[in-house]
């Protein structure tokens, strides 16, 4: 191989491909997200260089789940389906909601963090005391 044919295309490398596509699974996971809960709206991500177009379904209450649907047509036509609205995120961003959703998992996930640190000592001090 030539020192400059990987950037030409030549050689036996092949071309680098999107980590994953969107498939009939991640459809139905939107489908459903979108049918058991209130106040849907989906949120269409454009296409990066790592993953393909995704729809980022958010609740009433905030509550948010992240797929790739394979091109904006595609989640519209989902969006469509489930009769919820969809917004291009480069143009309205993301809800209010959403990010106070995102506040209330930190904290609760720093409240467990803490719960397990302090049962974790709690059973350092146990064990030693038994030691001794």
């Amino acid at each position: 191989m030539g020192l400059f044919s990987r950037w030409r295309g030549g050689g036996d490398e092949r071309r680098q491909v999107l980590d994953r596509e969107g498939g009939p699974a991640d459809l139905a996971h939107l489908r459903a997200f979108a049918k058991s809960r209130e106040g849907v709206a989906f949120y269409v991500e454009p296409e990066t260089t790592a993953t393909d177009t995704t729809v980022v379904a958010v609740a009433f209450d905030g509550e948010w789940t992240r797929r790739r649907v394979g091109t904006p047509r595609a989640a519209q036509k989902l969006a469509r389906s489930v009769k919820v609205a969809c917004h291009d995120v480069q143009v309205t961003g993301y809800p209010p909601e959403m990010r106070a959703w995102n506040a209330r998992a930190k904290a609760d996930r720093a409240a467990l963090e803490e719960m397990a640190r302090a049962e974790a000592e709690q059973k350092r001090e146990q064990k030693g005391d038994r030691e001794r």
